[in-house]
């Protein structure tokens, strides 16, 4: 495969020549429109049709997809979304129905809304949600919104939220964009929130407490209730981080943990492709306590007509234009209907066993973060390679030679070296032995040929980067001066 830039294929005088030309005449540009409005300095390849049909063509083959090849991207959930949710989210009346419409004319997509949320909460224990937030991040910050103005009405002299040390970034960020101080408890020596000192730090200043569950070293919060006993007893909310929803599934909720308002990763745990800033959606659940908080409108239903209720006592207001990411909620819907409360429980059950199975495996070999068991993502400490010479961003680069797109680095922060592997529930025994095998060579090749590992990757277009060099001095004109622009 040529893998150079279209413009180094260039060949002056090169065109796609075979089309006749018209007989009746054509006015050239400078004819049609004014000078002012012409460009004299753009510079294209020459090139024939197929050369640009083979280029493109070659280049859509380098994309890595879960379509394509195992990607354990960890804290991500990176499965395999069933082809036939996008057919049904791209029906024509789902498609091309446009959010000016009158109610009477929407009355289907309305419903889809309107069951989707049901479905939700029965799965969740939440009270109502909201569709609006378009990200995980953002169906955080709506959720901080919600809590600060319940403060705020309520005359609660708040001022700090306390995420423990093994949070999402996005968890301290989301904290001080709602104007926070950000308190964080370290874990103890198993991983888990430490409750001696999540207790010293409580106190009738804390907002919220701020909880993914499991956590994101894969493991489940034993004290959840002990947890929830104190922020309550504080006049705090506990806020849950939908992102390791997956191996809950079917099997517990977050009203029972007491959580009192949550977000959903529907691009993560219910169906939607992501990636490379594609659609998503952070569904947005309150119990009872933040009902008039919620963003408006919510879909309601009255004399068998569904319409939008603007009538929100306390609403935060609007997170974006229209309603969200109606895309992602018709395949969040066909999924939930097609794996019913059956298959629920399933999903999380091969999620757990997929992700202990390769943790059993290759505990000898590459320490762990915790000896406690997993629930859907194991995180590796690589601390026993890196003493020999190779670190973890060594290992997951070698991994690339092996088909296998990298799993997540050097997260969470508490645990050193870490690679965080989610294998899903959508993988198959035959591809976990294969990245099991795949682990095992590179270990043994740090003793054998750890030179190899360091140049890694070797059959992508581009090898081994300088990432420091490319994050400090990125020079993203270097094709445009190359060419003359």
């Amino acid at each position: 495969m040529d893998n150079r830039v279209i413009f180094d294929k260039t060949t002056p005088g090169r065109k796609t020549n075979y089309i006749k030309k018209p007989d009746i005449g054509i006015k050239k540009p400078d004819e049609l429109l004014p000078q002012e409005t012409l460009r004299n300095d753009l510079i294209l390849p020459s090139l024939g049709e197929l050369d640009v049909v083979r280029h493109y063509t070659n280049l859509s083959r380098l994309n890595f997809s879960v379509d394509t090849n195992f990607y354990p991207l960890g804290s991500c959930t990176m499965k395999y979304n069933p082809k036939i949710n996008e057919e049904l989210a791209a029906l024509c009346g789902f498609l091309n129905i446009h959010p000016y419409q009158p109610e009477e004319s929407i009355q289907g997509a309305l419903e889809l809304i309107y069951n989707l949320e049901k479905i939700l909460r029965e799965i969740t224990g939440m009270s109502r949600f909201s569709f609006q937030a378009s990200s995980g991040a953002q169906g955080e910050l709506t959720g901080m919104l919600m809590v600060r103005k319940y403060h705020k009405i309520n005359k609660s002299k708040k001022r700090k939220v306390i995420v423990p040390d093994s949070s999402h970034g996005t968890n301290p960020a989301t904290s001080s964009m709602c104007g926070y101080e950000t308190v964080v408890v370290e874990s103890n020596k198993d991983g888990l929130i430490d409750l001696d000192k999540l207790s010293q730090a409580i106190d009738n200043e804390v907002a919220a407490v701020m909880l993914t569950n499991p956590n994101t070293l894969g493991l489940f919060e034993e004290n959840i209730l002990a947890i929830s006993e104190m922020v309550h007893k504080a006049g705090g909310f506990l806020y849950y981080d939908g992102a390791n929803f997956n191996p809950l599934l079917g099997i517990t909720n977050p009203a029972l943990m007491g959580f009192d308002v949550i977000h959903l990763n529907l691009h993560k745990t219910f169906s939607t492709p992501h990636g490379c800033g594609g659609p998503g959606a952070g569904a947005v659940g309150v119990n009872d306590k933040l009902l008039d908080f919620l963003p408006c409108p919510l879909v309601n239903k009255e004399d068998e007509k569904f319409y939008f209720n603007y009538k929100v006592k306390h609403s935060i207001g609007k997170l974006r234009a229209f309603y969200g990411n109606f895309s992602v909620l018709v395949r969040a819907y066909a999924y939930l209907l097609r794996l019913g409360k059956e298959g629920l429980p399933r999903v999380a059950q091969n999620a757990t066993l997929n992700a202990n199975y390769i943790k059993a495996k290759l505990k000898n070999y590459y320490n762990t973060a915790s000896s406690k068991s997993s629930m859907h993502e194991v995180v590796f400490s690589c601390v026993k390679q890196k003493e020999r010479g190779i670190s973890a961003l060594d290992i997951a680069k070698r991994l690339i030679d092996y088909g296998m797109h990298p799993p997540t680095m050097y997260f969470p922060l508490i645990a050193k070296e870490a690679l965080m592997v989610e294998p899903t529930e959508t993988e198959n025994k035959e591809t976990l032995d294969y990245f099991i095998e795949a682990m095992l060579k590179i270990n043994k090749e740090i003793d054998d040929n750890p030179q190899n590992i360091k140049d890694a990757p070797h059959h992508t277009p581009v090898k081994r980067v300088d990432e420091v060099k490319a994050a400090r001095n990125p020079d993203l004109r270097w094709q445009c001066k190359k060419i003359g622009a």
